[in-house]
């Protein structure tokens, strides 16, 4: 059950240079993020080839009305919130109008109110797309729980009882989400010494490779959003690191959960890309044979026909000493136990009211083999086993000057790609 439409024809060209079916930012995708260039105000701006569309310019030409000229209106703003308020309605008919003007077909009149509006991206610098009231971040890979539990020894396999029950979740920082290209920072912490607990620098500092999306409309205090209506919510997907602190964490956590080891930093990549553009890659959502069904209020036929999403996710590490960045893991986000749609209606079943621009995180993604691991952890079994780079290098964990990279995207035969751009980030020395 996908809903495509004339902006997902593959074969439909666009006159803006580098925007061809096999580009990141291809016409098909239109990924919207907030700018400016030196001097300037932040405002929104959609991705297209090698340049961005200024929707606040565009909004002052006035070349169009109704909902697209709406939702350009409240998009050029500092942030993206007002616009994600607006509704599925609205982000599609400006996606739509985005289209037609860069189309191959579009009339010189378009073709010339579009070209007055576009800026090499280059040029601009990318900021957070909105403020983000509250950010909460989700544990739901079966095969991350499943790695991480054995190479800490976790009781179940790290897979607890309610795992397959529910999308399991934690309430982060949002004052410490940080766009992509911010330093980040080595926490200090209390963790277990040889003689007792000490207070220092982490020293098992990791990523995690997560997808984060975006509440548009929200729900009100004491209701509730059900799993029909969720993907609607959903105003659209980031890439998004959510930095650990490994020995920190183990040892606060319990019995209340994460606070110090995750609350120092959230990075997230600039792009937003919309619902619409990913509806090419949806996947029916299945569990493995002998697992339980989801309970009723956590099901819909649209979750069953097309929940999963298929986009590939890469991993890459850039040291001081390496000459470019290395790849450490290549994955899936299909391979996630739980939906997007399913974690937002687990969020508000108790009546939790979300507002437009809240962020959600996926929890890390990993794939059922060992190179598919999303997080450092696993691939060095919680730093026994070294992880040997392509530069002679080694790593058990993270270390300063380290920069990790998350690309996302999504390809297949007969649709176009869509790219999600990159989420990075430098680590730095403890204060």
């Amino acid at each position: 059950m996908t809903t495509l439409d004339f902006t997902h024809d593959p074969a439909t060209r666009s006159w803006v240079p580098d925007a061809g079916p096999d580009a990141d930012f291809s016409l098909q995708n239109l990924p919207i993020a907030v700018f400016r260039r030196p001097g300037e105000a932040w405002r929104g701006g959609v991705a297209i080839g090698r340049h961005l569309i200024d929707l606040a310019a565009l909004a002052r030409r006035h070349e169009y009305n109704g909902a697209a000229q709406a939702a350009t209106v409240a998009a050029a703003q500092p942030a993206l919130n007002a616009y994600f308020a607006l509704g599925r309605d609205a982000w599609r008919a400006l996606r739509r109008q985005l289209f037609a003007m860069a189309a191959a077909g579009a009339t010189p009149s378009q073709q010339d109110a579009l070209r007055a509006c576009l800026i090499p991206l280059a040029d601009v610098e990318l900021g957070l797309p909105s403020r983000i009231g509250d950010y909460t971040d989700f544990y739901t890979s079966i095969h991350h729980a499943i790695n991480v539990g054995r190479a800490v020894n976790l009781p179940h396999d790290g897979v607890t009882p309610n795992f397959r029950w529910l999308p399991i979740a934690y309430h982060g920082r949002a004052s410490s989400v940080v766009a992509s290209g911010t330093p980040v920072r080595r926490p200090m912490g209390q963790m277990p010494g040889a003689d007792g607990p000490v207070h220092g620098a982490c020293a098992r500092l990791d990523y995690e490779l997560e997808l984060g999306f975006f509440v548009g409309p929200g729900n009100a205090l004491g209701e509730r959003i059900g799993a029909d209506e969720a993907d609607a919510r959903i105003a659209g997907y980031v890439l998004l690191n959510d930095w650990s602190a490994r020995d920190i964490q183990f040892w606060e956590m319990a019995p209340l959960g994460p606070f110090n080891g995750k609350n120092f930093a959230t990075s997230i990549s600039p792009w937003v890309v919309s619902p619409d553009a990913l509806e090419p890659y949806r996947l029916p959502f299945a569990r493995p044979a002998g697992d339980p069904a989801p309970l009723p209020y956590l099901q819909s036929e649209r979750i069953l026909a097309a929940g999963a999403l298929d986009i590939t996710l890469d991993v890459l590490l850039h040291t001081a000493r390496s000459e470019a960045p290395m790849p450490l893991t290549r994955t899936n986000f299909r391979h996630q136990y739980w939906t997007p749609a399913q974690m937002l209606v687990q969020h508000t079943v108790g009546g939790c009211n979300l507002q437009p621009g809240d962020l959600l995180g996926s929890g890390t993604i990993s794939g059922p083999t060992p190179a598919e691991a999303g997080a450092i952890i696993e691939l060095t079994k919680a730093g026994r086993v070294p992880l040997q780079l392509p530069n002679g290098e080694e790593r058990r964990f993270l270390e300063d000057g380290d920069t990790v990279i998350f690309r996302g995207f999504c390809q297949r035969p007969g649709a176009a790609r869509v790219g999600f751009g990159e989420c990075r980030g430098t680590v730095l020395p403890a204060a």
